[in-house]
Formats: C-alpha cells, sequence, structure tokens
C-alpha cells in the first residue's frame, strides 16, 4: 500500500499510520519541509516528497504525480488524498 497525500494534515496522518504497518508515503513539497523529509528519512520512515507541490495542483499535475507513484510501486494499492469542495 502506498498514500499519496497533498496537504499537511494528511500528509501527517498518512506517514503516522505508514509507521505502523510499514507502507510508503509519497507527499507534494508543500506538504512537509525537507528538514522534515531528511528528518522522517533519517528514522527509517519510508516517505518521498516530490519536488513541487500538490496542495493545489491541476488535475494533470496530480495524474502525473500518480503516474510517478505507480512507476515505483507497479503492483501497490495507492490510496490517494481527495478533497470535496462545497458546491457554494
Amino acid at each position: 500500500m502506498v498514500f499519496l497525500a497533498f496537504e499537511p494534515s494528511a500528509a501527517a496522518d498518512a506517514i503516522s499510520i505508514a509507521k505502523q504497518i510499514d507502507c510508503s508515503v509519497w507527499v507534494g513539497s508543500d506538504a512537509i519541509s525537507e528538514d522534515e523529509h531528511t528528518r522522517l528519512t533519517n528514522t527509517g520512515t519510508d516517505v518521498t516528497r516530490f519536488a513541487y507541490p500538490l496542495s493545489h495542483a491541476s488535475h494533470d499535475v496530480i495524474q502525473d504525480a500518480l503516474a510517478t507513484v505507480q512507476e515505483h510501486h507497479p503492483k501497490e494499492v495507492i490510496w490517494l488524498q481527495h478533497k470535496f469542495e462545497p458546491p457554494y
């Protein structure tokens, strides 16, 4: 299983779960800082940080990010953060 998180709160949740069940997390550059990424990877957490933000990214950027995750984890289920925007 792999998590793809766009926002800091979702990244924190995914990282917490990933530590418990030993899976991978991918995040946008705006979800965690470079320092936090370094700290997490140095402690053995499997977190990959994109070089670009995802929290307000277009559909095409999200699709590209998802394709990248699929390339690296071809047989894994990918849990993707989704934001529901109110219709008002």
